[in-house]
């Protein structure tokens, strides 16, 4: 569902930072970990600045796009400016007014489980800024990807990015990773909520996986990944339709 007012921290933490204010969110995982991001300048930095595999992935988009957790929208807006038909969608109220403000045309408050024929059929389908997160999990990422299926069109691709949890050494991800497998579930299984003054998201579940477990999840749904394109443990897959 759509955040209500009162859960939108990353919403309102997004809206203070475009209005000028200093921001700091907080990430809380279900283990007690917390972290303390850089704040929303991720989420509305220009082109110019973004890291190398997001510039290259631009160059895959095409036809008409639905930018899932679209945010601010720094990926709709440049590929809505390059000429594309681009729809933006997030259930975060107050990120979609700063995108809206930025100049998107097409924006939407949707979940990702919302997504249904009615939008429309897309040619690309984005999840930058680690989106693929969104999946969830292993039966719901295969459950959208099908869906993904039906709206798309016959040449369509994702573009979607997300991290390698292995490649680290932190004694705290690595205890984490093993005690998701104890509990059945994929080690890069989070369960998470942002925190933003008085805001508190309500908890969620984020999936991050390996190239391998990428793969794993596409099979057998009618995507699999055709590229890679790799910053460190940061990887961005192009995912195309199989062909019958």
């Amino acid at each position: 569902m759509p955040l209500k007012p009162e859960e939108d921290a990353q919403g309102n933490a997004i809206y203070d930072y475009w209005k000028g204010i200093e921001v700091r969110e907080i990430i809380e995982r279900e283990d007690g970990y917390l972290d303390a991001t850089e704040g929303p300048s991720q989420y509305l930095s220009e082109y110019k600045d973004w890291p190398q595999h997001e510039k290259k992935a631009m160059k895959f988009a095409r036809g008409k796009v639905l930018d899932i957790g679209s945010g601010a929208g720094r990926h709709a807006i440049y590929l809505q400016n390059k000429g594309l038909d681009v729809m933006g969608i997030d259930n975060s109220p107050m990120a979609l007014k700063v995108a809206k403000e930025r100049g998107l045309k097409k924006a939407k408050l949707m979940p990702i489980t919302q997504i249904n024929s009615k939008l429309g059929k897309f040619n690309t389908i984005t999840m930058l800024g680690h989106n693929f997160g969104l999946f969830g999990n292993f039966k719901r990422a295969r459950w959208l990807l099908k869906r993904f299926h039906s709206i798309t069109t016959e040449d369509a691709r994702i573009i979607a990015e997300t991290l390698d949890i292995y490649q680290t050494d932190k004694p705290e991800h690595l205890w984490y990773q093993e005690h998701n497998r104890k509990r059945g579930k994929m080690s890069g299984q989070m369960k998470l909520r942002v925190r933003y003054k008085k805001f508190i998201n309500p908890w969620f579940e984020y999936l991050m996986v390996s190239k391998p477990e990428m793969e794993e999840i596409l099979e057998g749904t009618g995507w699999k990944v055709t590229k890679y394109l790799d910053e460190g443990p940061h990887y961005i897959a192009i995912i195309e339709k199989e062909v019958k």
